[in-house]
């Protein structure tokens, strides 16, 4: 198992096109699924609008929302197969133009498989490029992996100067409304968020069969299988008022949440035994954050309440 958050300042300078990562994804076998979604959002004079989308396989997006008007499309990632099995690989690349908005998310969780025999994994790849002055909020449904899969999740964030993120993601750990805990399997997770090309925060978990007692463990999941993580900035200002804000949510609600300020990063984690439970524990914090940071009131994508 390993955990880590905070300043890399000596990972290597990621320079160019940040488009090449996409590239990598080749096509599989016919008994598994490649695919790669490549959106592109800027402002126009009709407010943002998704102005170029390429795709790859079973990977599409509906046509935007804007509940909050033009200025902020609200889009929802489409996977019609449901889930991953051993050997698929989803990419996802999300680019945001200067001064361009935009929240994503999906319209139902998704699912990692138990893997086959040759324990091939089951991947996906995230890449948000936010140009000067843009945001994203990525924010999608819960994942599940199912005891046996051998999961790979990567997200890579790309900052330009002023340009902001609110990110996401809760992992549930096997089934347990069935009873079947993750005790089988691996998972990979890795998020990394650049500032101007250079590394500014990364955070990884790595769970397998060396690292099963993590689960368990007091400094660990403490025997609860779903954790929520979320990452919100950078904040060039104070942010201990919102910090105590966030933690006084934390401490009315009961919740297994900490809230910490990690370089120009405030970083919420959430630990529970009910999916919905910890995606509302972050969607409680996500309002006051996104007040502070984007300075606009917190707007749940409507199809949550489907």
């Amino acid at each position: 198992m390993a955990r880590d958050a905070g300043n890399n300042t000596t990972e290597p300078r990621v320079d160019g096109n940040h488009s090449d990562i996409l590239e990598t994804t080749e096509i599989a076998p016919a008994s598994h699924w490649a695919a790669f979604l490549r959106l592109k959002f800027a402002n126009t004079s009709r407010g943002v609008r998704l102005v170029e989308k390429e795709h790859k396989g079973p990977l599409y997006i509906q046509k935007p929302f804007y509940p909050e008007g033009v200025a902020v499309p609200h889009a929802y990632l489409l996977h019609p197969p449901g889930g991953l099995v051993s050997g698929d690989h989803l990419n996802i690349h999300v680019q945001v133009e200067p001064h361009a908005h935009t929240l994503v998310t999906t319209p139902g969780a998704g699912r990692m498989y138990r893997a086959r025999e040759d324990e091939s994994p089951q991947e996906q790849s995230a890449t948000l490029e936010i140009a000067e002055g843009g945001v994203v909020e990525w924010l999608p449904l819960e994942a599940i992996l199912f005891p046996g899969a051998h999961a790979k999740a990567t997200n890579r964030i790309f900052l330009a100067e002023q340009a902001k993120v609110i990110f996401w993601d809760v992992v549930c750990l096997g089934l347990p409304a069935n009873g079947l805990t993750f005790d089988r399997g691996s998972f990979n997770q890795n998020l990394m968020i650049y500032r101007n090309d250079r590394l500014m925060l990364q955070e990884r978990l790595v769970l397998n069969d060396d690292s099963r007692d993590f689960l368990q463990a007091s400094i660990g999941f403490q025997q609860h299988p779903i954790q929520g993580l979320m990452v919100a900035g950078p904040f060039l200002d104070d942010t201990n008022t919102l910090v105590d804000e966030l933690r006084n949510l934390v401490g009315a609600s009961n919740a297994l949440v900490g809230v910490t300020r990690v370089s120009d990063f405030i970083v919420v984690r959430s630990l529970g035994d009910c999916s919905e439970q910890v995606r509302e524990s972050l969607t409680q914090l996500w309002s006051p954050i996104r007040k502070t940071l984007l300075g606009r009131e917190g707007c749940p994508p409507r199809i949550w309440n489907t």
